[in-house]
């Protein structure tokens, strides 16, 4: 019971983490900071904190690196850090933290839908674990759809007595208290796609270069300077670059540090522990988690179109992960029945 009880807190512990992020972040970006700066101080700071872990951890262990190589952690950095990311804060600038929340759960059914073309992913129509796979994605998307697209009328569930009124403070007097609207789930979504091809990429990367650490501290550092320069574009004055405001310093070293470093390790460490489809079951309790949050500390509302679209995701989620994890059964199944007739004496 204990081995069991390890990982599982360990995920509720990262799953915490990001809805501080989440919490922390849209707070920094209510104060009128560019989303485009957080992601590059994140970078900064993540990669910071992973590489002394990275030397001391895979020094002695480490492939060799060539230009393939290098130009794959390039493709991570871009795919994975400088697009999910920017899209990412841009999306949760421009709608809220439970809506950009629900829609990350987008995540496994878009990677199948992108692993497929690569051979990385069977569809298998004729089977139940196929159907399952195309009946969730078809599900996420629907859900993904109507949180975009269709607000419904206001929940009351009350006023918290909780309400932060730091909060309020932030939203009201900075300039980036935009309107939630139908670009800002568009931005999410666009994350996802970017975080499906990281995924993608990173499977072909790791068939000959496993060094997770050193490969994520790579990725950090590219994408600082990609990050950089997107940033630096889009926004001209250099005290836009300014952590002078509490909430903006607060906000880049929670996402580099509990919000990548952090949470990264410790996902590793699960995923080494009970597995990858162990990990990704455990994404739907951050939509609780940010969703209560939400409500309780900066009085987001709630509506019947946000309710309903993100049930619809979460159950799709859980349908693909199921067809999923019965698929990888079976294939487990196959293969030690094949080994246990090749042993077998004739």
């Amino acid at each position: 019971m204990g081995r069991g009880l390890v990982p599982f807190l360990a995920m509720i512990l990262v799953q915490f983490c990001f809805a501080g992020m989440n919490i922390v972040t849209k707070l920094a970006l209510d104060s009128g900071m560019n989303p485009l700066i957080m992601v590059t101080y994140r970078q900064i700071f993540a990669t910071l904190a992973l590489a002394p872990l990275a030397y001391f951890l895979e020094r002695k262990t480490l492939p060799r690196i060539t230009a393939k190589i290098i130009f794959q952690m390039f493709l991570c950095s871009l795919l994975g850090a400088t697009l999910n990311q920017c899209l990412y804060f841009l999306g949760l600038k421009h709608s809220t933290p439970t809506m950009a929340c629900a829609l990350n759960n987008l995540l496994p059914a878009v990677t199948f839908i992108m692993a497929v073309p690569f051979k990385m992913e069977t569809v298998g129509i004729k089977k139940v674990t196929g159907q399952a796979k195309v009946l969730g994605t078809i599900i996420c998307v629907a859900g993904a759809m109507l949180m975009s697209f269709y607000k419904g009328k206001l929940i009351n569930i009350g006023h918290s007595s909780l309400h932060w009124k730091y909060a309020q403070r932030m939203s009201e007097q900075g300039s980036g208290n935009e309107q939630v609207s139908f670009i800002g789930p568009l931005f999410v979504m666009a994350s996802v796609v970017a975080w499906s091809g990281w995924f993608i990429v990173q499977a072909k990367m790791n068939e000959k270069f496993t060094a997770p650490y050193t490969t994520t501290t790579v990725m950090c550092f590219m994408a600082s300077f990609e990050c950089a320069l997107v940033a630096a574009c889009w926004e001209h004055k250099f005290t836009a670059w300014s952590l002078a405001i509490n909430v903006r310093l607060i906000g880049a070293l929670y996402n580099g540090i509990l919000g990548s470093a952090v949470t990264f390790l410790v996902m590793s460490w699960c995923i080494e522990k009970r597995g990858p489809l162990y990990v990704s079951a455990f994404n739907p309790l951050l939509l609780i988690i940010v969703a209560i949050f939400g409500w309780a500390m900066l009085d987001e509302k709630v509506y019947v179109g946000s309710v309903v679209g993100s049930s619809l995701i979460v159950g799709g989620l859980y349908t693909v992960l199921w067809g999923k994890e019965k698929e990888m059964e079976h294939e487990a199944e196959k293969k030690s029945t094949g080994e246990a007739v090749e042993m077998a004496p004739v």
